[in-house]
């Protein structure tokens, strides 16, 4: 199965939690990885798009509305897709969520979201850097998708 992630970055922590659920991915997956500024329009081969970036002012950053601007409705239709951000450990109700508002551009392109936004954590500050354990987490939230996504074998 492929599958693509692509991210955007402003101090390097959303590049470094791609690539971290990428090889969570890599057991199972072929995985690519790419900055969002490269990723329009998706290759139609991929099974699975993960899609972040980090939570700027309260939404999505500049380069990832650009993104999702080029979804239409239903251009998607039936592709496997996840969402994550990087965020200010605090209430989401405060901090906002980049992933969230991701996932409901995915889901209005058709897109079948495999599990819920996921959030990774920096520590509070203009540039981070990120939480400790929050990459280790990031490889087991890449693993656990992979295997959400990867069919069963079926008995005959």
């Amino acid at each position: 199965m492929k599958a693509l992630v692509v991210y955007d970055t402003l101090h390097g922590n959303t590049r470094a939690i791609a690539h971290a659920i990428s090889e969570g991915l890599a057991a199972t997956c072929e995985v690519q990885v790419m900055p969002a500024a490269e990723a329009a329009p998706f290759p139609a081969d991929s099974a699975l798009l993960v899609i972040g970036g980090p939570t700027h002012g309260r939404g999505m950053s500049p380069a990832m509305k650009v993104l999702m601007g080029t979804l239409g409705r239903g251009t998607l239709t039936g592709v496997a897709a996840a969402t994550f951000d990087t965020r200010f450990k605090m209430p989401q109700w405060l901090a906002g969520s980049a992933a969230d508002v991701i996932a409901t551009r995915l889901a209005a392109a058709g897109c079948v979201m495999v599990t819920p936004p996921e959030s990774f954590f920096v520590k509070f500050g203009e540039k981070g850097p990120l939480l400790a354990g929050e990459e280790q987490r990031a490889r087991a939230w890449g693993a656990t998708l992979a295997a959400a996504t990867t069919p069963a074998p079926v008995a005959v």
